[in-house]
């Protein structure tokens, strides 16, 4: 039952919608989300909507996972730092398409499930529990960075990580007033921007979320 309601998220949430990357489509319908939400939650899995997984965090809908990596326009084998990890999900699908991912989740509790649940799926995803603005520096630069929480602004931490080339996709703005950006490197302090449309995400914070 869950292989069918992948398969028509696919179709209805993602191609319906735009989403065009065939390596993206294809591992969204491989990765089985079910398996990173709770347990309680399985059966919505594929609802078109985010979904609670503790410590006040969400796993995002369907659509907006898909929009935000079709954003970092990906190529196998680049280096790819995902931060505000969560329960996994979008570092599973990253990694399916296969990016080498780093992943900085700041509640100890939910990377400590997140960590299971990828090596479960015998995943190579590198996860740390840590403070997101400051990026990974001793891994970086990074072909890629995926934001998945909404800052005041971009981090210059961040920046300071991304590859010549490489693409920084982040949700900035209030509540209520966020969009989501790609920052895509060109110089040494030169980033083009290209704005994705509204989105809404939590706020990015800063320290180390309680591990209970």
């Amino acid at each position: 039952m869950l292989d069918a309601a992948r398969a028509r998220m696919v179709e209805t949430q993602l191609i319906a919608r735009g989403i065009r990357d065939a390596a993206l489509l294809d591992a969204m319908g491989r990765v089985a989300r079910e398996a990173f939400v709770p347990a309680e939650f399985v059966a919505e899995a594929y609802a078109d909507g985010p979904l609670p997984i503790g410590a006040g965090q969400t796993i995002s809908q369907p659509y907006i996972v898909a929009l935000m990596i079709e954003a970092l326009a990906l190529r196998p084998g680049e280096r790819v730092l995902e931060v505000g990890a969560g329960c996994g999900y979008a570092a599973a699908v990253l990694a399916t398409m296969g990016a080498r991912i780093f992943a900085i989740e700041r509640h100890a509790a939910l990377a400590e499930t997140a960590r299971a649940r990828l090596a479960a799926l015998g995943l190579a995803v590198r996860l740390r529990v840590g403070d997101g603005h400051a990026g990974w520096p001793e891994a970086a630069p990074f072909d890629a960075i995926l934001v998945s929480a909404a800052g005041a602004a971009v981090p210059e931490a961040l920046k300071r990580q991304l590859a010549q080339g490489g693409r920084l996709v982040i949700p900035v703005g209030p509540p209520g007033g966020q969009t989501l950006l790609r920052l895509t490197r060109r110089g040494p302090e030169r980033f083009e921007s290209t704005d994705f449309g509204p989105v809404s995400f939590v706020p990015l914070l800063r320290g180390v979320g309680a591990a209970g």
